[in-house]
């Protein structure tokens, strides 16, 4: 029996890889024999992770800077990534932005427009950029990351779980365009992990303490714990799934009473 898991020869695009979640979905599609291209805004610092990875597996990493808010740069990563190893296999849409907390009343348009063009605008530009690849070789998995947010609502996240929820949307409307040309499309719903992303959530230790009072395992997660996930839905263990969304919470949302 093959190994389920196994992506040698694959090639992986994760955006938001330079810290968090991200980096470590990149380091454990690696582990698994991918190429990964490692993506945030910063160049310096894409390259240090690169880096890093390389210096565990030669050759798996190369680090290519792009912003999601723009179209080009965007664009300017798939094509790059194209040129290096040649196709795109697998996309993990993770970068996403938060510039606001609070009631939805006190949100600007500016700040409510900037979180759906980056959580959701721009994972539909990217994975548009890849799919004809995937399409054409009828073979391809997309990951897209997004939140328990998106299942509830918030006083003081609340434009954020919308577009959290919208993610699920548009992986099930994308798996339904792409199933018959054996391409995935999955979400991945992480609870409150321990990344710089959500440290509004978890540096407050009165904070904390509520979020994981009513949580069955009592904690928060760290970044590693998502990386799993990632490489299930990137791998051939999970060939016949599409347009689902994998909740890892800790078992926040299983609605646990006093």
């Amino acid at each position: 029996m093959t190994n389920l898991f196994d992506l040698t020869g694959k090639v992986a695009i994760i955006t938001g890889s330079s810290r968090g979640i991200g980096k470590a979905i990149a380091e454990a599609l690696a582990e698994q024999g991918a190429k990964v291209v490692i993506s945030s805004r910063n160049q310096d610092v894409c390259e240090e992770v690169a880096a890093a990875i390389n210096a565990a597996h030669p050759d798996a990493a190369i680090a290519i800077a792009a912003s999601i808010s723009s179209k080009d740069a965007l664009q300017n990563l798939v094509d790059q990534t194209v040129t290096a190893f040649g196709q795109v296999d697998i996309l993990v849409c993770n970068a996403a932005s938060n510039p606001y907390y609070g009631p939805m009343a006190g949100i600007s348009d500016d700040q409510f427009r900037k979180i759906l063009d980056n959580n959701v605008i721009a994972n539909h530009w990217l994975i548009n950029m890849v799919a004809p690849g995937m399409l054409a070789r009828e073979d391809g998995s997309i990951v897209i990351i997004s939140s328990v947010g998106g299942l509830t609502g918030s006083a003081t996240i609340g434009a954020y779980n919308i577009s959290k929820a919208a993610d699920f949307q548009l992986a099930r409307n994308l798996a339904s365009e792409f199933g018959a040309k054996g391409v995935r499309v999955n979400c991945i719903a992480p609870g409150l992990i321990r990344t710089d992303f959500a440290k509004a959530l978890w540096e407050n230790p009165d904070t904390l303490k509520a979020v994981t009072r009513h949580t069955p395992m009592r904690r928060i997660g760290e970044p590693h714990e998502i990386a799993g996930a990632a490489v299930f839905l990137a791998s051939p263990a999970s060939t016949f799934m599409t347009g689902q969304t994998i909740v890892v919470d800790g078992g926040s949302t299983t609605g646990i009473g006093l």
